[in-house]
């Protein structure tokens, strides 16, 4: 498995981090600043979208540059960045499976980080996501944990953070 570690349209790249569970009051707010962000981007030129495929808002993200794509952005690609063939396997939420396989049939670009499940692949999926991208749109609401690691990684890399709050 390859891994491009040196993207030569890293200016026109951005990923996505947030955490999984979004309260339901939130969820309107959350995707309306989120798809305001990302035609914010693509007006700069920012074509290249990164998600790493996780319930939350990462599914938010990538089925908002699709429906863009769709609509206002044809050049837009949504990139999904996957830490495992096998990211899915204690999902049991029907729900969350299709809208998880329906990214994955209409993405631009699918990269797996890893074959299988391993201890440390999602931080693996993280980080290939970041140094693939010049820009970073984060929902971000606790000062801990995978997103709160991820977003102090982009900013080490000197990442443009956008905060969806």
């Amino acid at each position: 498995m390859a891994l491009i570690y040196d993207n030569p349209k890293k200016d026109k790249t951005c990923c996505f981090t947030g955490h999984r569970e979004i309260p339901l009051l939130d969820l309107s707010r959350i995707t309306r600043k989120t798809r305001e962000t990302i035609l914010s981007l693509y007006s700069r030129g920012v074509r290249y979208f990164g998600a790493g495929g996780a319930i939350g808002f990462d599914t938010i993200a990538a089925e908002t540059v699709l429906e863009l794509r769709e609509t206002l952005c044809p050049e837009i690609k949504l990139i999904l960045v996957l830490p495992c063939r096998d990211q899915t396997r204690g999902w049991k939420n029907e729900r969350d499976l299709r809208r998880y396989a329906e990214c994955l049939r209409l993405a631009d670009k699918v990269v797996y980080t890893s074959e299988a499940y391993h201890r440390g692949c999602m931080h693996k999926r993280n980080r290939h996501l970041v140094d693939q991208s010049a820009y970073c749109i984060a929902y971000l609401t606790k000062p801990s944990g995978g997103t709160a690691y991820t977003v102090d990684y982009a900013e080490q890399r000197g990442l443009v953070i956008l905060k969806i709050e």
